[in-house]
């Protein structure tokens, strides 16, 4: 008795408050909501014969429905085998898709959940061809990457910066890395003196920069040492040329 007035609503429990055995109790409630089962059956029929596979937009939205219709069915007596819902899954396909209705016929389902879980399968696939041919124009290339850096910064910068990055590997590239070591120290009294031996060590480091702001147009590092992208330094060079306009 407990039980059951646990699980009915609040309003019933103080009808049934003063019933002492849940016979009685389970009777009661019987005699009282029997009729509902009068009242769905006839829409439940007619949700039933108006239920077609083409009226919805996916698989889930139509077994959800299908299953909504079949419980209330079977509230009400009716019997609902698996041949009558494969048989209203192929019926009420679309007239575009007869020959994909023939095929799955062939296939000989017995129960209604291996139709489905093709039907859910086939819908997935179709979900991501149609994503991967909208996703650029057939025939063309994907589109780079918008961290990625050009060919021209991967062969100077890179290989220089893991040849000098730990400090033990500085004789990886050989002799040429070695004197791409000297050359990029701008402290270096003697790089400066290989580089322009008339000049002193401040005017090798004013020449630097001047010249390195000829390139990318900024200072503070050497003009060979220059690690800015080229399609930045061709922006810049013409900015320079076309000083009247506005870039």
């Amino acid at each position: 008795l407990i039980f059951l007035r646990h699980h009915i609503d609040d309003a019933l429990k103080y009808e049934y408050l003063t019933v002492e055995y849940p016979l009685e109790l389970w009777q009661n409630r019987n005699d009282r909501f029997e009729h509902l089962k009068v009242v769905v059956l006839p829409k439940a029929l007619n949700d039933w014969a108006q239920l077609r596979f083409q009226d919805f937009k996916t698989v889930s939205e139509y077994n959800f429905t299908l299953f909504k219709i079949v419980s209330q069915l079977k509230m009400c007596g009716e019997v609902i085998t698996e041949d009558m819902l494969l048989e209203k899954t192929y019926r009420t396909f679309h007239a575009s898709n007869v020959l994909l209705q023939q095929q799955y016929r062939l296939h000989g389902f017995k129960k209604y959940r291996e139709l489905i879980g093709s039907l859910l399968i086939a819908e997935q696939n179709n979900e991501l061809l149609l994503q991967n041919h909208d996703s650029r124009p057939t025939g063309s290339a994907p589109l780079p990457e918008v961290n990625a850096t050009s060919s021209h910064f991967r062969g100077r910068g890179r290989g220089r910066e893991r040849g000098r990055g730990n400090g033990r590997n500085l004789n990886f590239l050989g002799p040429r890395n070695n004197n791409s070591m000297k050359w990029q120290n701008p402290d270096t009294e003697q790089r400066q003196k290989w580089r322009n031996p008339g000049q002193s060590s401040n005017a090798g480091q004013a020449q630097s920069k001047k010249e390195n702001y000829h390139r990318c147009g900024m200072e503070g590092h050497w003009y060979r040492a220059c690690r800015a992208a080229k399609h930045w330094v061709d922006l810049y060079q013409a900015s320079l040329n076309e000083k009247e306009k506005q870039i």
